[in-house]
Formats: C-alpha cells, sequence, structure tokens
C-alpha cells in the first residue's frame, strides 16, 4: 500500500495509518492505537519500532512500513539501492552516483525510486549482518570495472586528494519493494527498510573486472575518535582571537603573561592564566580545555 501523509487537526480512527510528512530514515510509519483528533502542528515523530508518539489527544504508535507487505504469502520483489556520496573537501565534487544491483528478475534495466534513476551494474555487497556481539560489522561492495567506470572515478579523486581512493565517501544501503518503485500503481518513497549510512574506509582491491570497498561506520573508521576532541587538561585547544575564544581587546600579553604593546606581539600562552589576563581572575572563561581531568580525590 502506499501511505498517506500525517495531516493536521484531523479526526483518526483506531488503526489509521499515516506517515511523517517528510521521509523518515527510520523506515517507520505510525498506526493509531488511540483514536482522536490530530494536532495543529506535526509532532515529533518515534524512531524505534513500538514507540509512541502523542498527538494532541492521539497516540500513534511506529510500526515498519514494508513489515506487513513481507508477511503476505507471495511477498512484492526487494529491491536494494545504493548510493554513492562524494565530499567537496576529500573527492572534489559533491556528486551522487546511484546503482541497483540488477540480479532480480523482476527488474530489467534502470529504475526510478523517488523521482532519482538508479542505474543497473553489477554490484555484490555482502557483511551487513549486525550481532549482539563482537565487533561492529565492515560490510564489502564490490561494483563492477568492466566498463573501467570506477577507475575513471578514482583517478578523478585521486586528482584531488592523492591517495585517496574515495576514502570518505558516503554510502547508502536502501531497501524496498518493487511495488513502491515510481511508476507502480502503489509508488511509494516512503515505503523502505530503516536506510543505511556508511563510509568507505579503503580500497580493498582494484582489477579490470571490478574495484571492491571495506565500509564502516562513522564511528569505526581508522584514525577517528569518539569524541573528537581530546581530554587535554591544561592547554586551551580554541584558536587564540576566534570564535571559540572570543577575545577582541586592545590589551597585549605574550606566550609568558608580560605585558606587551602592539597587536603584532599578543600571543596567547594556552594556559588558564592567559586566559583570566584577558577576561579577568572572576569572569566566565572561554576555557578551551578540561581542567578537572586526572583530578583524584
Amino acid at each position: 500500500m502506499a501511505f498517506t501523509a500525517w495531516a493536521a487537526s484531523t479526526a483518526y480512527s483506531l488503526g489509521t495509518i499515516r506517515r511523517a510528512t517528510t521521509a523518515q530514515e527510520s523506515g517507520l510509519v505510525f498506526k493509531v492505537t488511540t483514536a482522536g483528533t490530530s494536532g495543529g502542528s506535526e509532532p515529533a515523530w518515534g524512531t524505534d519500532v513500538g514507540s509512541e508518539t502523542t498527538d494532541n489527544n492521539i497516540v500513534w504508535t511506529a510500526v515498519s512500513s514494508v513489515y506487513e507487505e513481507l508477511n503476505v504469502l507471495n511477498p512484492n520483489a526487494i529491491i536494494e539501492l545504493f548510493e554513492l556520496h562524494l565530499d567537496a573537501t576529500l573527492h572534489g565534487s559533491t556528486d551522487t552516483y546511484r546503482w541497483h544491483n540488477g540480479c532480480n528478475d523482476a527488474v530489467t534495466g534502470n529504475l526510478v525510486w523517488n523521482s532519482n534513476t538508479y542505474f543497473k551494474q553489477p554490484i555484490e555487497a555482502d557483511g551487513f549482518e549486525y550481532t549482539n556481539g563482537g565487533s561492529l560489522p565492515r560490510p564489502t561492495l564490490t561494483i563492477s570495472n568492466l566498463d573501467s567506470t570506477m577507475t575513471t572515478l578514482l583517478l578523478l579523486v585521486n586528482a584531488t586528494s592523492p591517495g585517496n581512493d574515495l576514502g570518505g565517501a558516503t554510502v547508502k544501503r536502501i531497501r524496498t519493494l518493487k511495488k513502491f518503485l515510481d511508476g507502480e500503481g502503489t509508488a511509494d518513497p516512503f515505503a523502505t527498510f530503516p536506510e543505511e549510512i556508511w563510509y568507505i574506509d579503503r580500497k580493498a582491491s582494484e582489477n579490470r573486472g571490478a574495484v571492491s570497498f571495506e565500509l564502516a561506520s562513522k564511528f569505526d573508521l581508522a584514525g577517528v575518535m569518539i569524541p573528537k576532541r581530546q581530554l587535554i587538561a591544561n592547554v586551551c585547544q580554541w584558536g587564540y582571537r576566534s570564535s571559540e575564544c572570543s577575545y577582541s581587546g586592545s590589551n597585549y600579553w605574550d606566550a609568558e603573561d608580560n605585558t606587551v604593546s602592539t597587536l603584532g606581539q599578543d600571543r596567547c600562552g594556552k594556559r588558564l592564566s592567559s586566559c583570566k589576563k584577558r577576561f579577568g581572575d572572576n569572569a566566565a572563561l572561554p576555557f578551551g580545555s578540561f581542567p578537572s581531568v586526572g583530578l583524584t580525590k
């Protein structure tokens, strides 16, 4: 079924299903479990199956937009779509490439979903399974290179960032059903499995037949730490006279906190004492560090 969007100040009966007015990455729609009239503005929808959202005197319960369709005796074909999003800083472009693997006998040629064309391309994707223990999944995405398209793309990207090999590019994995594709009688861009977002961690292999990439979640990328800021006790990490530092005064000190006469001689010592010189001993200090780190009782 295609889902109708939620509307303000509307009476809804028990069991009615509506979608949010904007696409939900969670792939959820919402079922009335307490009937009533919707509010004047759209509520903040739940993001987990079974979560409840209060909307004026209505209670909506989140349900999967595709679960019911998969539980019929003859379910519709599952369509797997992939999007590759480049980053201007890393790759010199913000282009987006869209493919489907073309392996399903219910689909031939290119297809259109949510007004975007996905080109038929031999793709092998595996390793997306989640488990309740061990390390995070690191899927592998292998894309056909028989027409040298991927080699050409890698050469263009590496001309901007030598050796990058599409590292840091965003990969979206989208799964929906054939009946929800554009052009079908029940077309619906809101009916999907939860959208998966991955990042290319490295190019695993490249040859004339195919290029293979290892994917990772955002917080499983090599060299990326959480939190991104290190907890340093006694050294300010803000740029001096930046928006974080916020000092713009006409009194100047050198790196040793000695008074100097010109802006050209002005240097921050990055210490708490340097911050107090500029803002005062008893003022709120925009000190970009963590003085409490390392303290023990």
